[in-house]
């Protein structure tokens, strides 16, 4: 009798950078729509919707109309339903919830499209050397923000009906973390073979630079301080009002005045600008073209947008692209840091 051929995969593969490259690109991808959304949940006064945090069971919305009715009586007990929505409709209430779900439902996908694929990477021993370390980080940061995440919602469901624009700071200058590590791990992954390009100098002054106006940028958007003062350049006919009131002790206005917040917003965005201008023009020289002109584009672009947020009054389809326009700038400052930093080496 013949022998029986037994055909197995093989257990192990050789190393796929470029294939490990492309799954974390779509997860940047995915962390970019989830910032878009974000924005919106936020600029919708939607992020307090949803006033329980169930990871698994939360998957599933409200379906059918005496789960609708009681999830809204849970919101109306809530400091933002006692007092700012005390005559919501169900239909209101569906359309905030919408956004709220949307962006908690992409956060669980986005684990998933991590996890997974991570799970099976590590399993066929396909992860080039030196780099698992950097995607166990990866996943710590995404979990950790997922605990941020419901922190900062969770301080607008006790005493007043919004959330701390302190910790809604820590959450986006989270996103933007992940972000970031996402895009330059995917490039240097890119290389063959794969190895780790260098942060230019200049590069970490730009970087250091556009976290600090992230962080004044989120503390406009908590505060809506972005409506204390809708002109440019001037701030009721001023460079900065004179009457305006000052808290006490002093340094809390740094974090807690919106109109000295606003004020530092608006004009840090062209100390950034300067930085990531001399970062395109370093990039230009060294012959990365591509690079330095899509950092320029995304540095006019983002201050054109903050520009126009203000005069529209906070219009949400321009304060959104202005989010997301954040994200895009961070990720062009990288590839021309990249492309430097590759050409060091």
């Amino acid at each position: 009798m013949a022998s029986a051929v037994h055909l197995s995969l093989p257990r192990e593969l050789p190393p796929r950078p470029r294939l490990v490259s492309t799954w974390l690109l779509a997860v940047f991808a995915l962390v970019l729509l989830i910032i878009l959304v974000g924005g919106i949940t936020r600029l919708t006064e939607s992020g307090l919707s949803i006033t329980r945090w169930e990871p698994v069971s939360g998957i599933l919305p409200p379906l059918g109309e005496a789960e609708w009715a009681a999830e809204l009586d849970r919101y109306r007990q809530s400091p933002e339903g006692q007092t700012v929505n005390r005559s919501i409709s169900l239909a209101e209430y569906k359309t905030i919830y919408g956004w709220e779900y949307a962006h908690r439902l992409l956060g669980r996908l986005i684990g998933l499209a991590f996890i997974v694929p991570l799970a099976w990477f590590l399993w066929k021993r396909a992860i080039p050397p030196g780099f698992k370390t950097r995607l166990w980080v990866l996943l710590g940061l995404g979990a950790l923000q997922g605990l941020v995440g419901w922190w900062m919602v969770a301080s607008g469901l006790v005493y007043r009906p919004e959330v701390s624009h302190v910790r809604l700071a820590v959450h986006l200058l989270l996103a933007f973390a992940i972000l970031g590590l996402l895009l330059w791990t995917a490039l240097d992954l890119r290389r063959l073979p794969p190895a780790r390009a260098r942060m230019p100098t200049l590069a970490i002054w730009t970087l250091a630079a556009f976290a600090v106006q992230a962080l004044f940028g989120a503390y406009v958007a908590g505060l809506e301080a972005g409506f204390a003062f809708p002109t440019w350049p001037s701030m009721g006919g001023e460079l900065y009002p004179a009457a305006a009131p000052m808290l006490e002790p002093w340094p809390r206005n740094f974090v807690d005045n919106p109109i000295l917040v606003q004020f530092i917003h608006r004009w840090l965005a062209f100390g950034v600008a300067a930085l990531a201008f001399l970062l395109a023009w370093a990039a230009w020289r060294r012959g990365a073209r591509p690079e330095a002109v899509a950092l320029a584009l995304a540095v006019v672009a983002q201050i054109f947008l903050g520009i126009l947020t203000l005069a529209s009054g906070v219009a949400i389809e321009i304060a959104a692209a202005h989010q997301l326009m954040a994200a895009l700038l961070l990720s062009s400052i990288l590839l021309a840091a990249h492309r430097l930093g590759r050409d060091a080496r």
